[in-house]
């Protein structure tokens, strides 16, 4: 009702101003005709008296000729005086020689006392032989342009009132003709919300548009009728089907009404929250306790509620609760109608604790990193120093083991170096060339660049390589790589005095390339994660520092970029078996991988 009210008043003020409008406008053309026709009528009357005078100054001029000085007053006279007796709006009529001085002027006649003369107009009067006789002087009363400047006035007046009442009376029979429809079709609309469906507009005496408005309302309302008819199990089946969607979605999902209860929550949210079936059905959802006994959704539903409705449309709440060591990203908005209605809220649960373990091993891997690389740096600049200053006091013994140290480091340095920069290109997808090598070579080398690092602690590398093996195509380096990084987990992980063996054989068309020590193992639960990257294995046995990024390496480049197979068999304090296997037949489009 006070949508009415208001849309009524509207109606008016517009109305009214659009006759304002239309006043204003017909006044200023009125003015602006009549100025204009003033202007013009006064402009012609002056030339009007300009002709009387020159007519007059003819006439003297005729009646002037061959004529003595007392007979030429007198002819004048009469003339002017007979001229001003018959012509009302001439007021007066003087005669002037040509130095100017008054010959005759006319007497005011009992009807010209109260007239004032408007124009005044002089012509010369010239004789035949071309002498200046003199001047007459003709003022003129302008009663004739007062008259027709009335009249003028009255009639524009009179049409421009005219065609303004025709104007509202147009505008006002045209807005009770609409508000009549509007007023039919409101009734229309108050009986189906009323839930009167089927209800018809009558179609008389209304406007083809209006006609073709109301045969749509005639049709919407029959066919809410039949919908109405049919609604409840239609209405059925699409909630069955909403809230199948709901229970089957990959997130959890948690719906809540207006007043904050409860009315579905999908499986996977019982599954995040550790909820039994229907156990918060219908209860507030502020209600609910976590494991540590927090009610964590109370706080935020609050903040959520004393948002304004715009902001949280454009902008969800996001906040983050943790069930159970289960970090769950919950992401809160409003649920409206299609007529936007508010009826409540959902709420959105993303199962983020594997990203949260990221970060934390990104953290540890960063620490690790920057402790890993603190530490050759620092071994690296002190045992220089030291040679640098003091070297030439040391023995050669002394010297050879300060720099078999500073080797050792630069390698080690070298290789964590490698790590990252190669963990970057994998992850940037950069090409891997594949090209016609020997995995002999492979084994040679590397076991050759690792063979410094065995003395330390005292270390046999054995090898056996199975024969025949033809060159088939890889990335040599990062194969390279790939064995290198398992020989030197080998060699920091076994015992003193232990040994490492290393395996190249034929399994059908692919190869097995396998590399045991004698360490402290495996457990089998850090198996199956071992090849994770920033992984690590820390226990009492060994605490040996690194970026956890080795192996993870090694799969990449096994079996992301040779389409290969890495495995690890350990048994605890028995040793591990780290290996990887290589097709040896590839396609041409497998020669370079992106």
């Amino acid at each position: 009702m006070n949508r009415q009210q208001v849309s009524l008043t509207t109606q008016n003020k517009l109305i009214i101003s659009g006759l304002i409008l239309s006043t204003v406008l017909i006044v200023a053309i009125a003015v602006f005709a009549i100025f204009n026709i003033q202007k013009k009528l006064n402009l012609g009357y002056q030339n009007f008296g300009q002709i009387v005078s020159k007519v007059l100054a003819i006439e003297s001029s005729e009646l002037a000729s061959d004529l003595s000085q007392n007979k030429l007053y007198e002819t004048l006279k009469n003339h002017a005086d007979k001229i001003v007796k018959t012509h009302n709006d001439i007021v007066f009529i003087e005669f002037r020689n040509p130095q100017g001085k008054l010959i005759y002027k006319t007497e005011d006649k009992a009807g010209n006392l109260q007239k004032v003369p408007n124009i005044i107009v002089s012509s010369p009067i010239s004789q035949n032989d071309g002498d200046n006789f003199g001047s007459v002087t003709v003022g003129l009363s302008g009663s004739i342009i007062n008259q027709i400047s009335s009249t003028t006035r009255a009639s524009l007046l009179f049409v421009f009132t005219v065609a303004w009442v025709v104007f509202a009376f147009v505008i006002l029979i045209n807005t009770y003709l609409i508000t009549r429809e509007l007023r039919i079709l409101q009734k229309g609309v108050q009986k189906i919300s009323g839930g009167e469906f089927g209800y018809k507009i009558q179609e008389k005496d209304v406007s083809s548009e209006v006609k073709e408005l109301f045969n749509a309302f005639n049709n919407m309302s029959n066919r809410l009728h039949l919908y109405e008819e049919q609604n409840i199990e239609q209405l059925t089946l699409e909630k069955n089907k909403l809230e199948a969607i709901l229970m089957s979605i990959a997130n959890g999902v948690v719906v809540c009404d207006n007043n904050d209860n409860v009315v579905l929550v999908n499986n996977h949210a019982q599954k995040l929250l550790e909820l039994e079936e229907n156990q918060m059905l219908n209860n507030k959802i502020q209600q609910y306790i976590d494991t540590e006994g927090n009610y964590c959704f109370r706080d935020k539903i609050e903040e959520f509620k004393d948002t304004p409705i715009e902001v949280m449309e454009n902008k969800p709440l996001e906040f983050s609760i943790q069930v159970d060591k289960k970090v769950i990203k919950s992401i809160i908005s409003p649920m409206f109608t299609r007529n936007k209605d508010y009826v409540g809220y959902i709420i959105v649960l993303i199962d983020m604790t594997k990203e949260a373990e990221m970060d934390a091993m990104r953290s540890t891997f960063i620490s690790n990193v920057s402790h890993e690389l603190r530490t050759p740096v620092t071994v690296l600049r002190s045992y220089i120093d030291t040679l640098y200053n003091y070297g030439n006091e040391f023995d050669y013994e002394t010297q050879k083991e300060f720099i078999g140290t500073i080797n050792q480091e630069i390698i080690r340095l070298n290789r964590m170096v490698n790590d990252i920069l190669d963990f970057s290109r994998m992850e940037a997808n950069a090409q891997m060339e594949k090209s016609l090598n020997s995995i002999y070579e492979v084994v040679d080398d590397c076991v050759n660049q690792v063979q410094p690092l065995t003395k330390e602690h005292n270390l046999k590398i054995t090898v056996d390589k199975q024969e025949g093996i033809q060159d088939f195509f890889f990335n040599f380096d990062g194969i390279e790589r790939a064995l290198t990084n398992l020989l030197s987990n080998a060699i920091k992980y076994s015992p003193d005095n232990g040994e490492i063996h290393v395996t190249l054989k034929s399994i059908n068309d692919d190869v097995e390339i396998t590399v045991s020590d004698q360490g402290c193992g495996i457990a089998p639960e850090h198996q199956k994660k071992i090849f994770d990257r920033f992984y690590r294995v820390e226990n009492n046995i060994h605490t040996i520092k690194g970026t956890g990024l080795g192996l993870h390496l090694v799969k990449q480049t096994i079996e992301k970029y040779h389409n290969g197979k890495v495995f690890v068999h350990s048994i605890p304090n028995q040793g591990s078996t780290f290996g990887f296997i290589l097709p040896v037949k590839v396609t041409d489009d497998e020669k370079t991988l992106v």
